[in-house]
């Protein structure tokens, strides 16, 4: 994978970049402003950019809009946001145009290297993840007008771990259940969000899991 690499913590970003390169990952730019961010995606076209949210001038969201911003520019660039914050100000922005390739994972609960880089590929290759407590903050500012409101509540847990980017057989295993149960929840969800076959699965998922995460 070619990766830019966004902190603004020196060591931070030297030991992602070491990190990356050790797994054989070509960090095309390591970067420390939502600016420098935007021109690398704009000159380089990375597969995945890693990017962290607090960033100067005032350390808020900056890398964040830098995100979106580097998405309007380049549609659809892959992003993951790697930080120690939950902000949700400019989630909205991120997730707008549903072309996937978006994650959000917070830098302390990310267990192992294996685990970082099998959300790092999934966002590369169009996926979405997103750590459980940024899923329970968007949850927070769900809108009454839920286009959510006709899944069940085992169909809300199943689309709530997809959108953690936990596949059919990590999904039956937390939920104690059969992998055929899951597939039925899943097609059940497709139905009712109106996503149908023509679109590949991998493609469906992803939208399912948006319309979860902006709703």
């Amino acid at each position: 994978m070619r990766v830019v690499v966004a902190d603004d913590a020196v060591l931070i970003r030297e030991g992602l970049v070491r990190l990356l390169e050790e797994f054989g990952c070509e960090v095309l730019a390591a970067v420390g402003t939502g600016t420098e961010l935007v021109a690398a995606v704009d000159e380089l076209r990375p597969d995945v950019s890693v990017v962290d949210v607090r960033m100067p001038p005032t350390f808020t969201d900056e890398g964040l809009r830098a995100a979106v911003a580097a998405r309007q520019k380049v549609p659809g660039a892959p992003i993951l946001i790697l930080s120690q914050y939950v902000e949700v100000s400019y989630a909205d922005d991120l997730l707008a145009d549903a072309r996937g390739g978006v994650g959000y994972l917070l830098k302390d609960r990310v267990v192992d290297v294996e685990e970082f880089l099998t959300g790092l590929r999934r966002v590369a290759g169009g996926g979405t993840v997103f750590d459980p407590q940024v899923v329970a903050q968007l949850m927070v500012r769900r809108r009454r007008d839920d286009p959510l409101g006709s899944l069940t509540p085992r169909e809300r847990e199943v689309l709530a771990l997809m959108a953690e980017g936990r596949s059919n057989p990590a999904i039956s295993r937390q939920l104690v259940v059969t992998e055929g149960a899951v597939e039925k929840h899943i097609r059940g969800i497709f139905v009712k969000l109106n996503l149908y076959a023509d679109d590949t699965d991998q493609h469906r998922r992803v939208l399912a899991v948006l319309a979860f995460l902006r709703s």
